[in-house]
């Protein structure tokens, strides 16, 4: 049953509060007996559309009525004055009614939903409670709320669980015209009554009055408890708990099962969130869709599945979406490749709610359009939280955390934690409570972000709110960044900054904000409203250069977390940024920087020229130091591409050069260096000494990591010319001074090579256990087990 598509009264009538051609109730007596014109609503002469046949008929309203009230239809165009026979308790002799529209057809997934609301919906043990259960199924429109609803209602009531009744109403809240408490109680009065009709039947009440309807309503459904009769109210699209209080029953035997696109925290109801159906379960909705001639066979190609699964991806794995996919698709089956075409479409568009759109209606009559879905929602929005979501979506992170959603809209902590709270309600953004010491994330749904968007790229003074937090966010990761970076470094480096407590904490925050900050340092510059460079802040390219820094400040993390092709990737843009800025010193640590990246991702040959330009800058400008860095970081790119001579010289002239200079932390990792090109060559012993040298200067620069390394290098070599008691020796140091390290890689590879020596020494019980240890570090640093070598 759906109540109020059109509410609008009607214009036409002299006394729109009263149906004109019915007896005034306070003057007349109606006739039950039938006579008159009136036919008899009972035997079914005609009913209230006309037809002789219709069963739920009870009152048949003249021509000038039909355009304002049509009980069957639950369609109510102005107020309502009823009547009907009421016979409280229902005839046991009939069913109860069910007005719940068909189960949509092809429905797919949600097998662990509908066992949830099929554990409600069963009859209570003795004694029923107090109340009456009350789901709501809540999610974002397109989410297959009400699919589920009468999925979960359908089957409950094939099983016998509610004899008295199965009763749907759609409030349409969030329509323009929602339907109202007297309207909806109007309509399940109808439904019930009808049901329970007899041609003796002698007790007629009026029900005119909100109040009155109300009573007998109620009345109604304890007397159906009161009979062993359960009914379960189906009450959709709720935008407002006000609409659905006063129709909840009192008997704890009857079930309330609501659909809302938020949640209503002053009903005491159990909340079932839908998300996005699985993978799988996408695939299978949209399966139908591409079937082929029979002759043709059922069997997809690889090219056709990965095309499938992408167009799962752009549509979110959400119903309605899917489902529009789906008839987009049957439209297009003439075309030589409807699905690919499809996709690229949707690929190529800044909104994908506007591509997703088909022609016709639902199983419900409901348009097949995703953009008019979002539409409702966002109008129902405050205008601050309007604006605040349409600014968070040009902010382009996968999920952000509380402190960056403090930054993006320029709130202080609690007022941006009620505006996210508010918008989890609306389910058009999601929370997640980590609980412990990890922070709440919150995520906007994709089709959400490109349709807001869309929304704030029509409205200039949005767009410049979005600029305005894209600055904000750049500003705060570059500090913050730079303040983790300190931290990883050498402790030598001078007072830390107060923003972490620790390496650890510094750490944690990188680790959680690593996909934000590697796709903010790659985030397009800035233009103004007229297709220029942003000039903000005083100078042209400050926000570019404020990209570069967080580019350099996160190298040191995404080296010892392995995330090498993040680190090419932030190198690269930084390049590019940085050649634009004619700072060529920036351009020449940017240079080098690139380089290690693409020597760590194993593409060594890439590295050398934009380590050769680093050299080359940093020579220009009279920066030894920065010379000898991008020597260091070249010689290892010759090393591994093979040119092994030239990288013993080159590594050579970063020694002399960090010596000269002082800058014993850089000459210890030259040293460093210089012994594995050594080693490469066979010369075990010099390579020895090179890493003594290392450990010495790492030793007084009270650099425990470096230092770490150094030892493990120097037992790997010392292994390799046989000499096996000073290689345990190196190892088991090399472990000691990093124990309350957490660079789990490098604490794999030392106790790996140490299990090798003692395998060698014959020590098998102690390999072994070097061996559990080695496990337990691979697992906490999610790389292969059996590792060995040098750490680089």
């Amino acid at each position: 049953m759906r109540a109020g598509d059109d509410r609008t009264p009607n214009s036409g009538s002299d006394n729109p509060d009263r149906d004109t051609d019915e007896p005034d109730p306070d003057t007349e007596e109606p006739d039950p007996g039938g006579g008159g014109d009136e036919p008899d609503p009972v035997n079914g002469e005609s009913g209230p559309t006309g037809s002789a046949s219709h069963p739920d008929a009870v009152a048949s309203p003249s021509v000038g009525d039909r355009d304002r009230v049509d009980f069957g239809r639950s369609t109510f165009l102005g107020p309502v004055v009823g009547k009907m026979v009421v016979q409280h308790g229902g005839r046991p002799d009939r069913a109860g009614p069910c007005t719940l529209p068909m189960a949509q057809p092809g429905f797919t997934g949600r097998a662990a939903e509908l066992a949830a609301l099929e554990a409600r919906l069963r009859a209570p043990a003795d004694p029923a409670p107090d109340a009456p259960v009350v789901c709501v199924v809540t999610g974002l429109g397109g989410m297959g709320k009400t699919a589920l609803a009468l999925k979960a209602a359908h089957r409950a009531r094939k099983a016998g669980w509610f004899t008295g009744g199965a009763l749907f109403v759609d409030l349409a809240g969030y329509d323009d015209n929602p339907v109202t408490p007297t309207q909806a109680v109007t309509s399940l009065l109808h439904a019930l009554a009808a049901a329970d009709l007899d041609p003796g039947a002698d007790r007629v009440g009026h029900f005119g009055e909100e109040g009155r309807q109300l009573d007998v309503y109620r009345s109604h459904l304890a007397a159906l408890a009161d009979a062993g009769r359960r009914v379960l109210l189906v009450l959709d699209n709720v935008s407002d708990s006000a609409q659905i209080s006063p129709l909840l029953p009192a008997s704890g035997l009857h079930c309330v099962l609501i659909t809302s696109r938020e949640c209503h925290e002053s009903l005491t109801a159990d909340e079932l969130p839908l998300g996005p159906l699985s993978r799988d379960e996408s695939v299978r909705l949209i399966a139908p869709a591409l079937r082929r001639p029979t002759d043709a066979g059922d069997e997809w190609t690889p090219e056709e599945t990965e095309a499938v699964r992408e167009l799962t991806r752009l549509c979110c794995r959400m119903p309605l979406a899917l489902r529009i996919a789906t008839a987009l698709l049957h439209r297009r089956r003439v075309r030589d490749d409807p699905l690919g075409s499809l996709v690229e479409e949707l690929r190529a568009a800044a909104d994908r709610s506007r591509v997703l759109r088909s022609r016709g209606v639902d199983e419900y009559g409901r348009v097949l359009a995703l953009a008019p879905v979002f539409d409702m929602s966002f109008r129902r929005l405050p205008p601050d939280r309007r604006r605040a979501l349409c600014g968070l979506a040009q902010v382009p992170f996968p999920d952000f955390s509380t402190e960056t959603a403090v930054v993006a809209t320029g709130q202080d902590r609690p007022l941006a934690l009620e505006l996210l709270d508010d918008l989890v309600g609306t389910h058009l953004i999601t929370g997640e409570g980590r609980g412990g010491a990890l922070p709440e994330r919150w995520r906007i749904h994709d089709l959400v972000r490109g349709y807001a968007s869309a929304l704030a790229a029509d409205d200039p003074a949005l767009v410049e709110e979005g600029r305005e937090a894209r600055r904000r966010i750049r500003h705060h990761y570059r500090t913050k960044a730079e303040a983790a970076a300190r931290h990883l470094r050498a402790p030598g480096d001078g007072p830390l900054p107060d923003l972490f407590k620790g390496r650890a904490e510094a750490l944690g925050w990188l680790d959680a904000e690593r996909v934000n900050l590697v796709a903010a340092a790659q985030w397009p510059d800035e233009h103004d409203g007229h297709g220029g460079r942003d000039e903000h802040d005083g100078h042209d390219g400050h926000d570019a250069a404020h990209m570069v820094e967080l580019a350099l400040h996160l190298a040191d993390f995404l080296r010892e977390r392995r995330f090498f092709e993040d680190w090419v990737a932030v190198g690269r843009a930084a390049r590019d940024r940085a050649a634009r800025s004619r700072d060529r010193h920036m351009e020449a640590s940017v240079c080098n920087n690139l380089g290690n990246a693409l020597l760590r991702a194993d593409r060594s040959a890439e590295a050398i020229e934009p380590l050769v330009h680093a050299a080359d800058l940093f020579r220009a400008l009279g920066d030894p130091n920065g010379e000898g860095m991008a020597w260091n970081n070249l010689g290892l790119a010759q090393r591994r591409s093979g040119r092994l001579h030239e990288s013993l010289v080159t590594h050579r002239q970063a020694c002399e050069r960090f010596r000269a200079t002082g800058d014993r932390s850089h000459e210890g990792r030259a040293w460093h260096n210089f012994g594995l090109a050594l080693e490469s060559l066979g010369r075990y012993g010099e390579a020895a000494a090179a890493f003594r040298r290392a450990c010495a200067l790492h030793h007084r620069t009270d650099n425990r990591f470096l230092h770490g390394d150094s030892l493990n290098s120097l037992g790997c070599v010392l292994y390799a010319a046989g000499r096996i008691e000073p290689a345990v020796a190196a190892l088991r140091e090399s472990l000691r001074i990093r124990q309350d390290s957490d660079n789990w890689y490098a604490m794999t590879l030392t106790w790996n090579n140490l299990a090798r020596v003692l395998d060698t020494a014959g020590q098998a019980d102690e390999a072994r256990q070097a061996r559990n240890r080695a496990a337990e570090a691979a697992a906490r640093a999610g790389t292969a087990t059996t590792s060995y070598g040098h750490h680089h």
